[in-house]
């Protein structure tokens, strides 16, 4: 079983909510083989609401995960704040298929929630990451010179460099 402190022994815990906490690093990805991130720092509390039958579970993260610049390759720390609300159940037999109910068999006394954080931040991260010197214009890059100068330049006498196939076309707008 994966990262067993994320293991939540439900069973002596009476009925109500009961918090867990937990700080994230790089550890924590390399555990899923998963190396995107050159770094992590990231907070992450988990609130269990025990009731008879059922039980859910609210997981809130914040923080900041090092990643490279998609246009720069350039390092720079992104924010992240993400969220997940998980229903657990009993059933005949462990089920994870669904991302926000997880049924486990009865009798079991625990559960990890290590793969559940994990898609959470995975899936909390922006697609396309660019650098915030990027917008702003103050991360100065040799790629970002170098995108600049294979960038087409534009034409302005558009009027002189016409295509000889659509003079014609263009006396129709004129012919009114």
């Amino acid at each position: 079983m994966k990262l067993k402190e994320f293991t939540i022994p439900f069973s002596g815990l009476k009925q109500g909510n009961h918090g867990f906490a937990y700080k994230i690093g790089n550890e924590f990805f390399e555990a899923f083989d998963y190396n995107e991130f050159n770094a992590a720092e990231v907070n992450v509390k988990a609130v269990l609401n025990k009731m008879s039958t059922t039980m859910e579970m609210d997981i809130a993260a914040t923080g900041t995960i090092n990643v490279d610049c998609d246009l720069t390759n350039e390092p720079y720390n992104q924010a992240i704040s993400s969220d997940l609300h998980l229903v657990v159940k009993f059933g005949e037999e462990y089920n994870d298929e669904d991302d926000e109910i997880l049924i486990i068999p009865h009798g079991e006394h625990q559960f990890n929630i290590a793969q559940y954080v994990f898609e959470m931040l995975v899936l909390g991260m922006p697609q396309k990451r660019i650098h915030p010197g990027v917008a702003d214009g103050t991360l100065k890059s040799e790629m970002l010179d170098r995108l600049e100068e294979l960038q087409p330049k534009e034409q302005n006498n558009n009027e002189e460099n016409t295509d000889p196939r659509w003079d014609g076309l263009k006396k129709f707008l004129t012919d009114k």
